[in-house]
């Protein structure tokens, strides 16, 4: 396997100290801006909804607002959360970005509820009955976006029909929304960071189960992990120690503290030969990298450096 890595963004937009949502999507505009400049190939903007520190409830119209603040890198959602929304508005909302921002946009969909049970009630009504909807959703999203999606035996075309579509991804955290993925043909983004399982049996198990689309010919994966990165090591663990890990979305038996024994920590050197052994055991050569942090400017240092670290990789 080639051991060239790519590396990729994964923003909470959080409101960080005291900071407003105002300033926390101000500072999602900043770290979209520095990271394409430093050669990342990806940003993607996470949803949740009615979080005290948490500020993206609308992945679709923030990426909107940073494509037109960015030039070339890819702009997705991590993740819509497909379960609370018509396939139709979700393929629409894609289009539109994709049409704007041509060869740009990735559609990244989950399905967890985002907040609380009262909050996803009032988005969408029964959540469980949604969720166990999601493969009809999953259909009808891959239909709408390959123009073959029909209601009542009656086409319906999601406009506007952009050159380039976007690349449909599904996260997960386990066997199952692998399988899925595999199922049903799409790019497959595994979140280590949030789960206990192998990330390597998991992947393994979408390309074993892959099955090609109109969408996608051959599987396509990325690992989404916890990275915090200093200069030294003591620097590292310091910033581990205050490091603010998101809570609601953990899954089922897991605490804060589990997520923090998963964060990658250490210098740029040491992070990269950690993402080195990772490629290699789960046959994955990108990484989606949420950096959890207690201060703006620590986050931007972190991949910063990290950055640093790969391109000195990719030279040699």
């Amino acid at each position: 396997m080639n051991s060239q890595l790519k590396l990729s963004v994964l923003d909470l937009v959080p409101r960080l100290g005291e900071s407003s949502f105002e300033e926390a999507l101000q500072q999602a505009v900043i770290l979209a801006q520095k990271v394409e400049a430093w050669d990342y190939g990806r940003y993607w903007a996470a949803e949740h909804h009615d979080l005290e520190h948490l500020s993206c409830a609308s992945p679709e119209i923030l990426l909107s607002h940073i494509g037109a603040r960015t030039t070339r890198i890819r702009l997705g959602s991590g993740a819509v959360l497909l379960p609370h929304y018509s396939p139709l508005k979700v393929a629409e909302n894609f289009r539109m970005l994709a049409t704007l921002y041509p060869g740009r946009i990735d559609l990244g969909v989950g399905r967890a509820p985002g907040g609380s049970a009262h909050t996803s009630m009032a988005l969408s009504g029964n959540f469980l009955a949604n969720v166990a909807d999601m493969p009809n959703r999953v259909q009808a999203l891959k239909a709408l976006l390959s123009d073959s999606y029909a209601y009542e035996d009656v086409p319906v075309t999601a406009k506007p029909v952009p050159r380039i579509p976007p690349e449909l991804w599904m996260l997960g955290t386990n066997v199952k929304s692998a399988a899925m993925a595999a199922e049903f043909g799409t790019g497959y983004v595994f979140g280590q960071f949030m789960s206990d399982k192998n990330g390597a049996e998991v992947l393994r198990t979408y390309r074993e189960v892959f099955q090609p689309s109109s969408l996608l010919d051959r599987p396509r994966s990325i690992m989404a992990v916890g990275v915090i990165c200093a200069k030294t090591e003591e620097e590292a663990v310091r910033l581990t120690e205050k490091a603010s890990m998101p809570g609601p979305g953990l899954p089922e038996g897991q605490t804060e503290n589990d997520s923090y024994s998963r964060l990658l920590t250490g210098t740029p050197e040491q992070i990269r030969a950690k993402l080195l052994n990772m490629s290699v055991q789960a046959q994955c050569n990108e990484f989606l990298v949420f950096t959890p942090m207690d201060r703006y400017e620590e986050r931007l240092e972190s991949f910063r450096l990290l950055a640093g670290a790969m391109l000195d990789e990719i030279n040699e």
